[in-house]
């Protein structure tokens, strides 16, 4: 990790600051998981404002394994998520496409089940994820990817909630790199 460029740790903590104001909240909360929490995290507030969704996707593209050719993720959540580290990438020169996987498969047209371009078979895609709890919503975009005959090694995550995700992702050769955990959040 010592080769993350100057801005990394700046932009981290911005996007801390971001966060914190605009997406953490203490209540009583019954998480997507069904679990209930006291502490919730929306980060959709910050991932659907420009410069926090750059923040964002600086952050992505500097943890992202540098096999990746495509990044990919469960509709909703990962749809701002996408569309800012394949736009960012872009910008830089690096060729990256992004893919949407839906919720349910349409049942009309091409009846697809991911949208994005074609890509080839055995590429790495990275999976993007906002909060991971479980990693219930990974583990359904990782299938559905792995089912297409993608390669899949890390899921990147804005915060892990330290609720069994990584745990779960590992027992599917899965690595989770978050940029902060709940602890963060707590004081």
């Amino acid at each position: 990790m010592s080769n993350f460029s100057p801005d990394f740790y700046n932009n981290k903590a911005n996007l801390l600051d971001l966060l914190q104001k605009n997406s953490y909240k203490k209540g009583n909360f019954q998480l997507s998981s069904g679990r209930q929490s006291s502490h919730y995290l929306n980060c959709k507030p910050v991932s659907l404002n420009g410069y926090g969704l750059k923040l964002i996707s600086e952050l992505f593209l500097e943890l992202m394994n540098s096999e990746t050719k495509a990044v990919a993720g469960l509709t909703l959540g990962a749809d701002p998520l996408v569309s800012g580290v394949i736009l960012l990438a872009a910008n830089k020169g690096i060729p990256l496409d992004g893919l949407i996987i839906r919720k349910e498969v349409k049942n009309y047209g091409t009846k697809s089940g991911i949208e994005g371009p074609k890509l080839e078979n055995n590429i790495v895609v990275t999976v993007l994820e906002d909060v991971v709890t479980t990693a219930g919503s990974c583990l359904k975009a990782i299938n559905k990817l792995r089912e297409n005959n993608y390669i899949v090694n890390e899921v990147l995550s804005i915060v892990d909630r330290e609720e069994g995700g990584a745990d779960n992702l590992s027992e599917n050769k899965v690595v989770l790199k978050s940029l902060f955990n709940i602890r963060d959040f707590i004081n």
